[in-house]
Parts: structure tokens; C-alpha cells; sequence
């Protein structure tokens, strides 16, 4: 390395002694405190989100939050057009976690009215209903549009139209009256066999 100093002139170990000094100095000054702090943030939140998941569960704690689906079903059938078909008799181990209506557009005789609800499977899944006289209706239209492989099946003692989704997921198809059915999701077969077989005429209690 080429000497910086005059010609005829050596550094002193005390000049060496205090560069080496400062360019420590230098080094220690971006390892502050505040630095560190930033550094370890998003390790510390992921650390503490997986403790918190942990404890919940070992709390028994369900993460899971289900609706009451009353209210909403109430109103569709108050406005609907047709005799409103709705699940009824599902295990308790069946959680609904949705519903949507919009029923409440509803102000005159004759206006569509669709009616959803969502449900957490025994198995952990997804398994969505939805009835409606409006196929364009964006719940029913998501399983309608873009569906393959239409095959009769028997199912509760009607005859349903077991078909493809364009996401690649079974549907099973009602046609009752002026009314479709739509039973889809990510539960496996049986469980959505169960949920068809489960919906009937609703009735006020």
C-alpha cells in the first residue's frame, strides 16, 4: 500500500493507533441500537403471531367465527318470488361462517332475490348454497358461468345436475320452479351429497 505521508516522513504508531480507532468507530456507529431494533421487527412479529396461533389452539380457542343465518334468511324468503329452499338439519359440527341476500333490492313483486350462505365443513372445507331466480346474480353466476360435464344425479329424492365449476370444483344444480339451487365449494363429495340432501322448503318457525 503507497505511504500517504511526506516523503521522508513514517507514520507514528499513534496515527496508526487512531485510524484504526475511527474506522472501528465508523463500524460501531451503524450497529446502534435503533438499527438492531429495525432489524429484528419483522422476525419478532412473526415469532409472536406463531406463538399466538399456537396458544389459541392449545387454549381451545376456534379462530372460526359463524353467523347466525335467521335474519337473512327471513328476509329473502319475506321477498322472494318463489318458495325459498334453504339447508335444514346439518350436524352441528356445520358452522356457518357467511350469508348474503339481497333481498333488501327487493321493493317490488317479481324483483330477483338470491340468497347465500357458506359453511366450515366437519372436514375443515368450503361448502357455499346459494338459490336465486336471477342466473346473472353475481353468488349464482360464479358457479354458473363457465361450467362443464352437466351428469343427472339423484340426491335426497330429487334429481340434481352434478356439473363442473370454471374454478374446477364439483357443483351439484337444482332447478325448482323459477328458482336454481347451487351447492359447490372445496368440501369433498360427501360432504357436499350431505348439504344438498339437507335443503327443503323453508318455514317460519
Amino acid at each position: 500500500m503507497a505511504d500517504t505521508a511526506p516523503q521522508g516522513q513514517q507514520r507514528s504508531p499513534d496515527v496508526e493507533q487512531q485510524m484504526v480507532a475511527s474506522s472501528s468507530q465508523e463500524r460501531a456507529a451503524k450497529f446502534t441500537a435503533a438499527n438492531m431494533v429495525r432489524s429484528l421487527l419483522p422476525l419478532t412479529v412473526i415469532v409472536l403471531a406463531l406463538v399466538g396461533l399456537v396458544a389459541l389452539r392449545q387454549n381451545g380457542v376456534d379462530p372460526v367465527r359463524t353467523v347466525e343465518t335467521t335474519s337473512g334468511t327471513q328476509l329473502a324468503a319475506a321477498r322472494a318470488g318463489y318458495q325459498l329452499l334453504v339447508p335444514q338439519g346439518l350436524p352441528d359440527d356445520w358452522r356457518a361462517t357467511s350469508v348474503n341476500t339481497d333481498a333488501g333490492n327487493a321493493t317490488e313483486a317479481g324483483d330477483p332475490v338470491t340468497l347465500a350462505i357458506g359453511y366450515l365443513t366437519p372436514g375443515e372445507e368450503y361448502a357455499g348454497f346459494v338459490i336465486g331466480d336471477e342466473p346473472r346474480a353475481e353468488d349464482l353466476a360464479r358457479v354458473l358461468d363457465g361450467r362443464s360435464g352437466d351428469t343427472p344425479v339423484q340426491i335426497g329424492g330429487r334429481q340434481w345436475t352434478q356439473t363442473t365449476t370454471a374454478r374446477g370444483e364439483t357443483a351439484y344444480l337444482l332447478e325448482d320452479g323459477a328458482a336454481t339451487v347451487a351447492v359447490t365449494g372445496s368440501a369433498s363429495d360427501e360432504e357436499l351429497r350431505t348439504l344438498a340432501a339437507s335443503v327443503q322448503p323453508y318455514q317460519a318457525g
